[in-house]
């Protein structure tokens, strides 16, 4: 009998480090530091006097959050206007109704991004750049 519940013991032991090492193996990246995934250094608030801050430097594999906090709608997107080529991962932003959030898909290559509101495409209070590190 001692036997059965010995085995059964290391049985469950096993089953519980199994599941430890197998949960803490995931691929998805951190978080940045600063909130990352939309807080802290990773959000572009647009107000009536524009984006803050304008130019904004993130880790790759970050995604970045658009926060509308102006009475007026605005549709965020790559630059160059009107094709959006450049950054694609930021027109899933796109239209952002008074106090809407959205975040940009994740930008996984180093580079300078240019953004706009594509609406008011020459108002540069709306442009910006995101560099991805």
């Amino acid at each position: 009998m001692t036997g059965r519940i010995l085995a059964a013991t290391c049985l469950a032991a096993g089953a519980v480090a199994l599941g430890s090492a197998c949960g803490g193996n995931d691929t998805a990246p951190s978080p940045p530091p600063g909130g990352g995934g939309g807080g802290g250094g990773t959000t572009i608030t647009i107000t009536a006097s524009g984006v803050s801050p304008k130019t904004l430097t993130v880790p790759r594999g970050t995604q970045v959050t658009f926060t509308n906090n102006d009475s007026v709608p605005h549709e965020m997107n790559s630059d160059p206007h009107p094709v959006h080529t450049d950054c694609i991962e930021i027109n899933s932003v796109s239209f952002l109704s008074p106090g809407q959030s959205k975040m940009t898909a994740n930008l996984n290559t180093a580079r300078t991004c240019g953004y706009h509101d594509h609406n008011r495409n020459t108002d540069t209070s709306l442009q910006g750049t995101i560099t991805i590190q």
